[in-house]
């Protein structure tokens, strides 16, 4: 009876699962534009729902005829009013009016897409762009950051701050360190449990501690003041290099208050 409840579980939440992978990728195409067949639109959302699965982001392709503001600001600020400040996700932007191609990045996205990747995907769309196969290129996009996606984030990774010039550096474990870290925790449990065992030749099951006879408890009353707290501040200096040495960085800016990367070509 509790194996066959456990499988009703099982499938309730998959399908639970699925369909909320269904939901998230049927808002992901805004075509104002009308760039898009319908055929089209259904293959792209194909394309999103496993990639919003596999980065635990939200991906949009959205087009415009009519926009009079900055494109990267316009790209920003959709993704800020769909899913909030500093939250994951990534948006595809085509500004029809003003001839511009955006990719805007927001929360881990900005890590998964640093420079060189973004400049990457830019090539790769910008000639589907100029033909003006909007369809091949949004493809062409999602490919990318699957791709980068399932490389996980570089190594060495930094942000820096386009507007004040600090660089936020992350370590991101490979897999080979995280290997050695699961068999040395192994091997030093192994030798503190057999060092311990030898010490005292502890018999499992008969041997128990006499905790009464050995144990001591003295309570004292301790009283704290505070005399005075210190604050000390650096400032982090400008790096004009932007020098990244192994690793990638991502550029970063704000707006609305959140924290944006990303970049955008001509077309």
């Amino acid at each position: 009876m509790r194996k066959i409840i456990l499988s009703i579980l099982s499938i309730i939440f998959l399908l639970f699962g699925f369909s909320l992978n269904v939901q998230a990728a049927e808002d992901s195409i805004d075509d104002q534009a009308s760039l898009f067949t319908s055929e089209q639109i259904i293959q792209l959302k194909e394309l999103i729902a496993p990639i919003e699965n596999k980065a635990k982001a939200r991906v949009y392709i959205v087009s415009n005829n009519n926009n009079d503001i900055d494109p990267n600001r316009f790209a920003d600020y959709y993704m800020l009013d769909r899913i909030g400040k500093d939250q994951n996700g990534i948006t595809f932007y085509i500004d029809m009016n003003q001839r511009k191609f955006i990719i805007s990045t927001s929360g881990n996205m900005i890590d998964y897409m640093d420079n060189k990747r973004i400049n990457r995907t830019l090539d790769d769309i910008e000639v589907s762009m100029k033909n003006g196969n909007y369809f091949q290129a949004s493809q062409s996009f999602l490919e990318n950051i699957s791709h980068y996606i399932d490389q996980g984030v570089p190594g060495g990774h930094y942000r820096i701050d386009t507007e004040t010039g600090k660089i936020t550096r992350f370590k991101s474990l490979t897999t080979t360190e995280i290997i050695i870290a699961f068999v040395a925790a192994i091997i030093l449990s192994a030798v503190f449990f057999i060092v311990n065992i030898s010490k005292y030749q502890l018999k499992f099951g008969t041997y128990h501690y006499p905790f009464r006879e050995k144990s001591n408890l003295n309570l004292t009353r301790r009283n704290d003041t505070l005399i005075n707290s210190f604050v000390t501040t650096r400032r982090i200096p400008r790096n004009n290099s932007r020098s990244g040495g192994s690793g990638g960085g991502s550029s970063t800016h704000s707006t609305g208050g959140g924290t944006f990367g990303g970049g955008g070509r001509s077309f």
